[in-house]
């Protein structure tokens, strides 16, 4: 059984990728990228694939058996875009997609749910065998903030007190792996978050734990935030999403307490504090 991976070049799919090739279960895997260059540091047949153009999907897929479809990562256009994927995947004789959704995406108030709620229901209508894996908040989402955080002498947001079930993309990539290479997942939907919910005051004291220095947690308006975000030379659209997404998170948008991620990778989630300390030793 062939199996490919869209975005492989991305942050997550490259993860999903190291995660597959230490499982060594044999399955011959191919990266389906936009830039088959990009990836020859990857090892692996490499294909050009390109959500926006659907002339280059069709023949990438041949010979592949289970797909891995990583939402893409332009806000706004994954719909038509996923809609390509599926329709080339269906021509091609895919027998499996795994896609990679949003936590609760049938009933999330995050904008972003529209759209996964939307490539559900493609997915569901073409007839192929799905497997939803509803992913959480990554954690890095909010340690990336740390440098920031540090330099400022302190952690702004606007999620509140809001409990965010967070899980980094390496969890998140050992359990598309696992349901990639292992049988039995045909039709789930898999609600994935982190086992521990955490609120950006306790991110704030672990930061302030680990390096020594008193960085608080100071919540902001929405609006506040945006323009802080936009400041820092985030595109406007984006800026305004993360401050909406940080309210939603306030409201609990973001918690999870079912631990279907840890039970399916068959360990705990990491831990605030090891994220914590990855990010502080990437930093230098």
């Amino acid at each position: 059984m062939t199996i490919a991976v869209t975005g492989a070049t991305g942050q997550l799919g490259r993860l999903v990728i190291e995660s597959l090739k230490r499982k060594s279960t044999g399955e011959p895997i191919v990266a389906l990228v936009r830039s088959p260059e990009k990836a020859s540091d990857l090892g692996l047949e490499a294909r050009a694939f390109d959500y926006a153009q659907p002339e280059t999907l069709a023949p990438a897929l041949i010979g592949i058996d289970t797909l891995l479809l990583i939402s893409s990562s332009e806000v706004g256009q994954r719909e038509p875009q996923h809609r390509n994927v599926i329709e080339a995947a269906t021509k091609a004789g895919i027998k499996r997609i795994v896609y990679t959704s949003l936590l609760h995406a049938d009933r999330s108030p995050i904008s972003l749910g529209e759209e996964h709620r939307a490539t559900e229901a493609l997915l569901a209508s073409s007839g192929i065998p799905t497997t939803l894996l509803r992913n959480g908040w990554y954690t890095e989402n909010y340690t990336g903030s740390i440098p920031a955080a540090l330099e400022n002498g302190a952690l702004v947001g606007s999620a509140g007190e809001g409990r965010l079930s967070l899980a980094t993309r390496a969890d998140y990539a050992q359990a598309a792996a696992i349901v990639l290479t292992s049988d039995g997942h045909e039709g789930k939907t898999y609600e994935l978050a982190g086992d521990d919910a955490v609120t950006l005051a306790d991110l704030a004291a672990e930061i302030s734990r680990q390096t020594g220095r008193d960085i608080p947690y100071r919540d902001l308006p929405q609006a506040d935030y945006a323009a802080i975000l936009k400041q820092v030379g985030l595109p406007d659209g984006f800026a305004e999403g993360l401050a909406a997404w940080d309210v939603d998170a306030s409201k609990g948008a973001l918690f999870d307490d079912g631990h279907q991620l840890s039970k399916l990778i068959g360990r705990p989630t990491t831990s605030l504090a090891d994220a914590v300390q990855a990010q502080l030793a990437a930093r230098g």
